[in-house]
């Protein structure tokens, strides 16, 4: 009795393990040759859900294991060829044999340049450049950023327009300075891009912060197995400067892992040629202090980032990520040469001074996420993430003084020692309700606290001793704790879609030195109303609100100083208080190819970086302040269009009214500027299989004012070519960037008892060569979420 139990729970085991079953084949094409990285996939027999899925692999085979018995349907399917779909029934482990794709009936050159052809959707609050499965997959994620219309790719920024855009992927915030998420992109690969999404009016969901947003959408990816890319890049400015790196992608169907690396080594140039009019008191010209500065930037700098996926269920996702910035080389020189003449010319005494300073940065950045949707499309998110910058600086400043006939006269050497930690730690939760096609509601919470520890000791150095400047040693402590709340409805009545929200954000702060001490609490709320009415099939009209709030980086709130010389001062300002715009707009998009807009912005407290000199000690103090009331008038038109098939031309411009009202050391400023500014953005792609692909781009801004100061026109310029090769597993790049040499920019600031003006000869004339190379299953898509949250971006690593 017992060996007849024992024979029934054996056979039971065994069909139990027999449930777990596998099915394999191979694909060939109409040459009877493997075709690597087909996509498989395994539907249910009504192909009404999708299964599981895989890929061949170098000979064309596949195996896709851990199924239940069934019928199944199995499509196999390569971009150039005929797809196949099968019906199957699974019982046993099953060889499907070989499965032949032919070639589509439409030649295989026009299917890729269909297939490689990127397309522009118009909204009234966005534009969305649609770029998955095209050419510009093929390299990083700052190629296809380069590419995408009204985009503007600087050496150390990122631009929309004339404005600098809040970053995000996937709707997470990136948490890098301008400079880091430049690096952090191009170390990206751009393979598993779905679209770039340009919001001009970004919802309530977005951090009151994001005046402008730019929305990097991943697609999702079904197949598993491995991919990876290295690169390297080439640049050369006025110095060389390298950079290399490594991403890896892993999934399986329960996880999927990224890890990527990236290293550069950099050396950055940067000329000036500044002059200071000191007046005396009838605000006439007293002495002429003019300045050749040099100032050398060396970095080498490791950049990491690891995410981790697993797959609870079909439904729920709960995610690690991390990003890790580390900067152990960081050595900034400058090199002075001022000399000091009176208001006939005559030279009255000269002085040289060079400084020296020494950094160790650390960015490290880690967050968890869960996300469950719901079988009714709801979807709920929770985030929460902790941040640590870790900044020390040692700076030397060596000062030698001449006489007017060139004579030695006296020297001065200083010393500061400056440290800066900042933790942030935050969390937050969303909840989306898809009522119909049409309407929709989303609201959420978040909470951030920010903390702050700062301390500079300066010393002077007399006969090689160190004494102590206490007057200039400071200690500064940051705490900043915010709560936020926000409601979006979108609906559509009749012809017209109304998408409105409100958020609310609690701010509590307190910034203490050992001479000061600032508090702030403070309520705010941000409204944002984008009504559109879609009047024919061919036009609709649109008008828009949003208020949002700029926020002083902590860099900006540290009163510590950061000398050029001893006559010219970097310095924070710990009273700094946020800066409040309106913004309203109204606008018509013709063909879903034209846009016409008028918009007036107005933002109150506005802050800048602002030179203020004093005509009584003749130094010159670099300072954030709030400048006061500023008030534009914009009229744009903007155009994308694709002609030839091949070519993609996008095309704006803009005029646009500033007035910028003050007050400065008791005394009311007003001053006003009308400019202009043009976009033209060109990509074409070669060759019958278009694996040769180039963009050129040109950004002109007129004469304009920013700060109360004048800026003179400029040019940017540049031009992009690649070529696949190796059956685009390689890529070739090629960037030459300021084709014109008018990249450089002038600034002169006239008013009161203010007058001087700054030359910036920037190291933005380069070409960079660049190579990448894919391996493994360059099908699959990653994971990679590049996290931010809007108080890790208020880091500035500073120069």
């Amino acid at each position: 009795m017992n060996r007849f139990n024992f024979l029934i729970l054996f056979c039971v085991s065994l069909a139990s393990y027999a449930q777990d079953l596998t099915i394999s084949g191979t694909v060939l094409d109409d040459n009877k040759q493997p075709v690597a990285y087909a996509n498989v996939i395994l539907y249910t027999s009504d192909e009404s859900q999708i299964i599981t899925g895989s890929s061949t692999n170098e000979e064309g085979e596949y195996n896709i294991t851990n199924l239940k018995s069934g019928d199944y349907a199995l499509k196999l399917s390569y971009l150039g060829f005929e797809s196949v779909s099968k019906i199957i029934s699974v019982t046993k482990t099953t060889n499907v044999g070989v499965t032949t794709l032919k070639t589509s009936a439409e030649t295989l050159a026009e299917v890729i340049v269909k297939a490689k052809k990127p397309t522009i959707t118009k909204l009234s609050d966005r534009l969305v450049f649609n770029v998955e499965n095209t050419v510009l997959t093929e390299g990083s994620v700052l190629d296809v950023l380069r590419s995408t219309p009204s985009v503007v790719i600087l050496e150390d920024a990122i631009k929309i327009k004339t404005s600098s855009p809040t970053v995000y992927i996937n709707d997470k915030r990136v948490v890098l300075s301008g400079e880091e998420v430049i690096q952090l992109l191009e170390s990206s690969s751009a393979n598993s891009i779905k679209s770039v999404e340009v919001i001009t009016t970004p919802g309530a969901k977005y951090d009151a912060s994001s005046g402008t947003v730019l929305n990097i959408v991943m697609g999702k990816n079904l197949i598993i197995g491995y991919r990876g890319r290295v690169f390297s890049k080439y640049k050369q400015g006025v110095f060389p400067n390298y950079e290399g790196g490594i991403a890896n992608f892993y999934k399986t169907d329960k996880i999927s892992l990224s890890v990527n690396y990236s290293f550069s080594k950099d050396k950055i140039n940067r000329d000036n040629k500044d002059k200071i009019n000191y007046l005396n008191d009838d605000n006439a010209l007293d002495q002429l202090w003019s300045s050749n500065i040099n100032r050398n930037k060396r970095t080498e700098t490791h950049n990491g980032n690891i995410n981790f996926d697993y797959f609870i269920d079909d439904n729920s996702t709960f995610s690690l990520s991390s990003t890790i910035l580390l900067t152990p080389y960081f050595e900034y020189s400058t090199r002075n040469k001022t000399l000091i003449s009176d208001q006939n010319t005559n030279l009255l005494s000269s002085f040289n001074a060079n400084t020296l300073s020494s950094d160790n940065k650390t960015n490290l950045g880690f967050d968890a996420d869960y996300v469950n949707k719901f079988k009714d499309d709801s979807k709920l998110s929770v985030n929460t993430s902790y941040t640590n910058f870790d900044y020390s600086r040692v700076q030397n400043i060596y000062s030698d003084y001449f006489l007017a006939d060139n004579t030695f006269d006296y020297d001065t050497a200083l010393k500061t020692n400056s440290n800066q930690d900042i933790s942030i730690l935050s969390w937050q939760g969303d909840y989306y309700i898809p009522f119909d096609d049409d309407t929709s509601l989303t609201f959420g919470i978040k909470g951030g606290k920010v903390k702050t520890n700062s301390d500079v000791l300066r010393f002077n150095i007399v006969n090689n001793q160190e004494i102590m400047d206490t007057a200039n040693s400071n200690i500064f402590d940051y705490n900043e704790y915010v709560l936020a709340g926000y409601v979006d409805y979108e609906d559509t009545f009749g012809d017209f879609i109304f998408n409105g929200g409100l958020r609310a954000e609690q701010t509590n702060v307190k910034g203490v030195s050992l001479n000061a001490t600032n508090k702030q609490n403070y309520l705010d709320w941000f409204p944002t109303v984008v009504l559109t009415h879609n009047t024919t099939d061919k036009l609709s009209l649109y008008t828009k609100y949003k208020r949002s709030v700029t926020r002083p980086n902590y860099e900006s709130l540290n009163p510590f100083q950061f000398l050029l010389n001893d006559n010219i001062i970097v310095t924070g300002n710990s009273d700094l208080k946020p800066a409040y715009t309106n913004r309203f707009d109204f606008g018509t998009i013709l063909n879903d190819m034209h846009t016409f807009e008028v918009s007036l912005v107005t933002t109150t407290g506005n802050f800048t970086e602002l030179g203020l000199q004093d005509n009584g000690t003749n130094i010159l103090t670099f300072t954030p302040e709030n400048i006061g009331k500023t008030t534009e008038l914009n009229f744009a038109y903007e155009t994308y269009f694709t002609a030839f098939k091949r070519l993609s031309i996008y095309f704006v411009t803009i005029m646009y009214y500033t007035k910028e009202e003050s007050r400065v050391e008791n005394l009311n400023v007003t001053i006003d500027q009308w400019s202009s500014a043009s976009a033209f953005d060109a990509s074409i792609s070669f060759l019958e299989d278009s694996s040769l692909s180039t963009n050129l781009s040109f950004t002109y801004i007129g004469k304009n004012l920013q700060g109360l100061q004048k800026v003179k026109g400029l040019l940017y310029s540049e031009l992009a070519i690649s070529k696949t090769i190796w059956n685009k597993k390689g890529t070739i790049s090629l960037i030459a960037s300021d084709l014109f040499n008018k990249a450089d920019f002038k600034t002169s600031t006239n008013y009161l008892n203010q007058s001087f003006s700054q030359f910036t000869n920037l190291d933005n004339r380069y070409v960079k060569l660049g190579f990448s190379y894919k391996f493994g299953n360059s099908t699959l898509k990653t994971n990679e979420k590049d996290r931010s949250h809007s108080e890790r971006s208020r880091i500035n690593s500073g120069d």
